[in-house]
């Protein structure tokens, strides 16, 4: 897929994701490790961010922070201005459900299930007619070059296909803002241009803010924005 050039930046939106003061720390031991350190993090409407930091410095960890996977010791994290984690859990799953899709270095789809099946997932959750979950679904897999493979499960889909479904997935919602950990750390290279690219695109013709952690200098490159992870806090690059 060809990537179309993006004609200006997201940023020029408003705020879709505000981190403030973000605080997390581990127990290891008699040691207590802080691997966020009061971060702050402001993401525009239809943005694309890429986050790069070395090997176990706290990108994972951020990430499922700023998603409601993860709580924070302190710190504010809003979505929409809304204070994420001081909802509770079932207001929480509903926020994410409508505002936020997550795109895995792992593919994450369900053994069971056929691809039109993962995707249309989300939509389920949210109690949606499954005819129209299933038109939808169908939708964005004839979009993403997999109309002829949906009926198939993961284990009959290459690493790229399943990739594409997992983006997929994490699209149909339509949601405010997609984070992407490590989307194409588990592909060859032709795979993981051709997944990112997907993403890029999706991104423009979407309006979606899109997250990606990747240890690819190239591929976050790309991105309007890149900012490096060190000592717990994010730095312009």
């Amino acid at each position: 897929m060809t990537e179309t050039p993006r004609q200006e930046s997201g940023a020029a939106g408003g705020v879709v994701l505000r981190a403030s003061g973000v605080v997390r720390r581990f127990r290891e031991g008699p040691t207590t490790l802080e691997v966020l350190t009061g971060l702050d993090l402001d993401v525009r409407a239809g943005e694309r961010l890429g986050i790069i930091g070395s090997s176990g410095s706290g990108k994972t960890t951020l990430l499922q922070i700023l998603g409601g996977l993860d709580r924070p010791d302190a710190g504010r994290v809003e979505i929409d201005g809304r204070d994420l984690h001081a909802l509770a859990e079932t207001e929480r799953g509903y926020l994410r459900n409508r505002t936020i899709g997550f795109v895995y270095q792992f593919h994450h789809l369900l053994a069971e299930f056929s691809a039109l099946e993962n995707v249309a997932m989300p939509l389920l959750v949210r109690r949606m007619d499954a005819a129209e979950a299933a038109r939808r679904a169908m939708a964005l897999l004839t979009r993403v070059g997999l109309e002829a493979r949906a009926r198939h499960r993961p284990h009959q889909l290459s690493g790229g296909e399943r990739q594409r479904a997992a983006v997929a997935r994490a699209l149909v919602t339509s949601p405010r803002l997609v984070l992407a950990d490590e989307p194409t750390g588990n592909l060859d290279g032709r795979n993981a241009e051709q997944v990112f690219a997907l993403l890029l695109e999706l991104n423009r013709e979407l309006g979606t803010s899109l997250v990606v952690v990747t240890h690819d200098l190239k591929l976050a490159a790309r991105m309007d924005r890149v900012l490096e992870f060190e000592n717990g806090k994010l730095k312009a690059r």
